[in-house]
């Protein structure tokens, strides 16, 4: 049995993704949705809005509704400043953790 490595993979820094989408700009669910799936970070717009939650509970992330002018309002989503320390603190740390990993398991060419 293989194991699915880029799932768990995408499951422990999806909510960073997330937030580094926000801290760009307030954006509405549907939009997160698309940037997410084109990337391959979550399978539907479905698997978003418990993600979403999660960091509202955390108080990461604010919402509010904003009138559309193409239909009814829509719910945008805003990084607060606690997202914004933690999206903070996750950039300091990616770095030193990606090379980390590289370095323990990467096979440079010279490996042969």
């Amino acid at each position: 049995m293989t194991v699915d490595v880029s799932a768990q993979l995408r499951k422990g820094v999806v909510e960073y993704c997330l937030l580094g989408l926000l801290d760009r700009e307030p954006m509405y669910g549907w939009l997160l949705s698309e940037q997410l799936v084109s990337h391959g970070m979550i399978a539907s717009i479905g698997t978003l809005y418990p993600v979403l939650s999660r960091l509202r509970s955390r108080g990461l992330v604010s919402s509010y509704d904003e009138v559309s002018a193409t239909g009814p309002a829509r719910k945008y989503h805003r990084l607060t400043e606690a997202g914004n320390d933690q999206l903070g603190s996750f950039r300091r740390q990616w770095g030193s953790f990606t090379s980390t990993v590289q370095e323990l398991v990467g096979k440079d060419d010279s490996d042969g």
